[in-house]
This record gives C-alpha cells, sequence and structure tokens, in this order.
C-alpha cells in the first residue's frame, strides 16, 4: 500500500546502510581564526546552513527581523549575543556526502587568545579570516603564528567581506600578496587564498557568479579534498598509561589512548621509566580483542611479562621518546597573573602531573616581526620560549614531530588555574640549577616592582654587604 501524501515511508530508509557510510567517512577537524569583527561566526553559520548541517530549531533560534543571522548558529552564550561577539570555543559536527567535519568557532578578541589556542589545538585545518576592507591586522597575525605553532598543516585564507569592496579583484590580490610573505615566515607554504563573502554565500559552498576572476575551488569544495592522512599513525607508538586495570587476579592490563603509531600483538615495547622490555600478549577494548589498533583508540595493553607499571608512565615502540626533566618550549600564556619563576607550578604531561618550576625566560616572540625579545617573564596572550624543570622525567616526542607526546599545560599550584599551553621544543642542555642561579632568580623574584637595591656603587664592598646578609644562610660541604 502506498504511503499518503507528506508522510515518509520509512521502509525506504535502511538505517543501517546509513551508519555504514558515515562511519566510512573520514573526518576532518578544523577552526576559525583571525581579528574580530572578521566575520567567523557568520561564515561558519552560512557553512552549516548552505552544507545542510543546521537544525530547524537553530535556524529558528537564530531568525532576527525575519532573517537568519548566521552568527547566532554557533554564539550560543547570552553574553555572546548580547555584545555580538565569539567569548567561548563552539564546536559543531556536520557532514556532506563526501566527509564529516567536527569545526571549532574560536573567539577572535585579543582577551580571549587562550581560548582560541584550546580550540585551535585538535585541528588539522585552520581557516583565518582577513576583512577585506580592514585588511591585516595584529590578531590576524597572532592567531596563524599559533595555528602553525600548534602544528596544523593545512592553512585556508579567506578575505571576507568581498561585497563591502565590490568584489574588486585588485584588493584580494594585494593583501594575498602582503600576507603570503607572513606565512612563509611561519613554515606555512600550501595556504590556500580564497576571496567570500560570509553574509552573501559567495564562494563558501558554491561558487560566486560575483567574482567571475577566481578560478579556484569553494570553501567547502577545498575542505572535502584536502588529504587527510593521519600523520600521526604513521609516527613511532607511543601511548600513555591511564589506569592499570585488574579486576582479579587473572588479568593485568594498561588502559590508555594511543597518541600515534600503530601497535600489534607480539610487538616488542618499552615501558618508561622502567626501561623493561615486553611483548603485547592482547589488546582489548570494549567489543573484544583486536589484532592491531592505532592512533587515536583507547585500548588496554596486556604484556608478556611481568613490569611494574603505573599511570603516567609511557608504553613506546620503535626510536624511544626523549626523556628529560629539563625541557626547553614554546608557550601561551593564558593566565592574567605573569609568569612568576619563584612561582610553583605544575605540567600536566600525557597522563602525568609533576612538579615543575620555570627555570628561565629565554625570550619572548613579536608577532608582528617574529623577532626574539628579551624578557624575564610572560604576561597574558604572550609567546615566548622558556626553560622549565620538573620534579621527574618527562618521556616526550618534540612537538613538531608528535603533537600527542610534545603538548603539555602549566598549572599554577596555589590556584590550580590553567597558566599555559606549551609545545615542546627539545631537551634543554642541564636541568640543573646552581645555587648562584637559584639565588638570583630568588632575589629577583623578592624584589618588588619599582624598588631598587640599596647597595654601594663599588662591586667589591657591595659584595661585604651582600655575604653579611647572607650569614646563616651559606653552608660549605
Amino acid at each position: 500500500m502506498p504511503a499518503a501524501a507528506g508522510v515518509v515511508d520509512l521502509t525506504l530508509f535502511d538505517v543501517d546502510e546509513f551508519l555504514r557510510n558515515e562511519e566510512s567517512k573520514d573526518l576532518l577537524r578544523f577552526t576559525t581564526a583571525g581579528s574580530v569583527d572578521d566575520g567567523k561566526s557568520t561564515l561558519i553559520g552560512r557553512l552549516l546552513h548552505d552544507a545542510k548541517g543546521a537544525y530547524e530549531d537553530q535556524l529558528k533560534q537564530a531568525i532576527r527581523g525575519g532573517e537568519i543571522d548566521f552568527s547566532l548558529l554557533t554564539d550560543g552564550l547570552r553574553a555572546e549575543r548580547e555584545q555580538g561577539i565569539t567569548i567561548d570555543v563552539a564546536y559543531r559536527y556536520f557532514s556532506t556526502p563526501k566527509r564529516k567535519f567536527i569545526l571549532a568557532d574560536t573567539p577572535g578578541h585579543e582577551q580571549y587568545t587562550r581560548n582560541m589556542a584550546t580550540g585551535a589545538s585538535t585541528a588539522e585545518l585552520a581557516i583565518i579570516l582577513l576583512d577585506a576592507a580592514r585588511g591585516i591586522t595584529t590578531q590576524s597575525m597572532r592567531h596563524s603564528y599559533i595555528a602553525s605553532l600548534l602544528g596544523i598543516p593545512y592553512f585556508i585564507i579567506a578575505v571576507n567581506k568581498m561585497d563591502l569592496v565590490d568584489y574588486n579583484p585588485e584588493i584580494f590580490h594585494r593583501l594575498r600578496a602582503e600576507f603570503a610573505p607572513f606565512l612563509t615566515r611561519l613554515g606555512v607554504d600550501n595556504a590556500y587564498f580564497v576571496p567570500i563573502s560570509a553574509l552573501k554565500g559567495d564562494n563558501v559552498v558554491d561558487l560566486s557568479k560575483n567574482m567571475p576572476w577566481f578560478d579556484g575551488h569553494s570553501i567547502l569544495e577545498h575542505l572535502e579534498s584536502v588529504d587527510t592522512k593521519r600523520a600521526f599513525v604513521e609516527a613511532p607508538f607511543r601511548m600513555a598509561v591511564q589506569r592499570v586495570v585488574r579486576p582479579d587476579m587473572t588479568f593485568r592490563g594498561f588502559a590508555g589512548q594511543i597518541s600515534s603509531g600503530v601497535i600489534r600483538r607480539g610487538d616488542e615495547v618499552l615501558a618508561q621509566p622502567s626501561g623493561r622490555r615486553s611483548r603485547v600478549e592482547r589488546i582489548v577494548t570494549y567489543t573484544g580483542d583486536l589484532d592491531v589498533a592505532h592512533a587515536p583508540m583507547s585500548v588496554t595493553l596486556t604484556l608478556a611479562d611481568e613490569i611494574d607499571i603505573s599511570r603516567g608512565d609511557m608504553i613506546s615502540a620503535g626510536p624511544e621518546p626523549a626523556s628529560s626533566r629539563s625541557i626547553e618550549a614554546t608557550m601561551v600564556w593564558f593566565n592574567a597573573q605573569p609568569l612568576d619563576p619563584a612561582r610553583h607550578y605544575l605540567i600536566k604531561h600525557t597522563s602525568q602531573i609533576v612538579p615543575a618550576r620555570v627555570e628561565a625566560v629565554e625570550y619572548r616572540i613579536n608577532v608582528n616581526t617574529l623577532h626574539a625579545e628579551p624578557v624575564t617573564s610572560l604576561s597574558i596572550n604572550e609567546i615566548g620560549v622558556v626553560r622549565l624543570t620538573a620534579a621527574r622525567p618527562v618521556f616526550f616526542d618534540p612537538y613538531r614531530e608528535n603533537r600527542g607526546t610534545g603538548a603539555f599545560i602549566l598549572i599554577d599550584r596555589q590556584t590550580n588555574a590553567t597558566a599555559a599551553a606549551g609545545m615542546i621544543v627539545a631537551a634543554a642542555e642541564t636541568g640543573m640549577e646552581s645555587a648562584a642561579d637559584r639565588l638570583a632568580r630568588l632575589v629577583r623574584a623578592a624584589v618588588p616592582h619599582g624598588s631598587h637595591l640599596n647597595l654601594p656603587d663599588e662591586d667589591e664592598e657591595a659584595v661585604v654587604v651582600v655575604r653579611d646578609a647572607l650569614k646563616g644562610l651559606l653552608r660549605h660541604d
């Protein structure tokens, strides 16, 4: 019996086949970035709408004055809607017949740079927006630099609001000529430049009739064509132990998420910090045992030998990860309170939390010129290279080689606030702080801002005064 008019015949829709098709699609994570009012939220709203990735209730809530305000599809906080800005990171999932996507709409205000860094930390592609009428801003460069620091391999540079400049090709070509050299200095050589109007929909999902001079692809077409081959799958096997699973005397497994690489039954693995080697006996998952597993799967490994392994330890195969108490890292400072070398911090790296101290700030990076500037501290949203020492060894790969084992966050031990996000560059030359270096660090931290030491001008006389002041603190071994 045929279905009544207006009624969907559910027998024609195979749910199992639909789910199989969805599972077979690959996934691309991407983020938007750029200066405030460059139109990031509007672009995402337009992309969701035209790609049919927005639900009816979301569209109804975004209607203002009889028309859809596309920015409201992602700006969900009350403060965001009141101020017309993005504050928090908004994640949205949508799919097309070719691919699945998870997008992160990140804020453009300098005040919320830390939120931008958080949203971009897992992205494989970054869409950097430039305002065609306003041009390149400091935030455009700052966000591009942070995206490159985070190891994002693909960039789309979307020159937005082309409708406000009458779709003038000269403006697009000028901005591309100005911005491309900056990206090259960041090590970004494959950026895709596209002129768009997020408000009007030009070159977002479909090619624009208003810009016949542009012979490239729309943003969605480019997103669907980007190679999503996972570099972390080809990297050496790394898995930080999150939990030791021992339900009874017959089973002892080590659970965690595979950060990189592939593991098979019978593979030889190294456990750190013990340095013991063994072979994988079983790869256990919720749905049953596997013969092979890869990043980013969560699994439980059982080993052929009894090895002392606990939470925070690293199980690896292939080239060994580096091991050091002292590391050199690039950090994005998140906290309103500036970095204080005398303050106590914690490093959260993979699944372990370790007490640490900041030995020195090597330099701060000027995001406008990319020059190194000598400083002794970092303030909120500043980026710098620092040297840290942890209470026990950290097992890592440089962030450029492995985002999973090369990233960490710095936590203020007193307030439990996230102070910074860090990307490990390499092991530092030394993790030992001399007595003189420690004294100099503590003196710098103890002298209030604007104060001066009341010491004699001559060094010899000043040394005598300092020695007298240190009586009772010096010890001769």
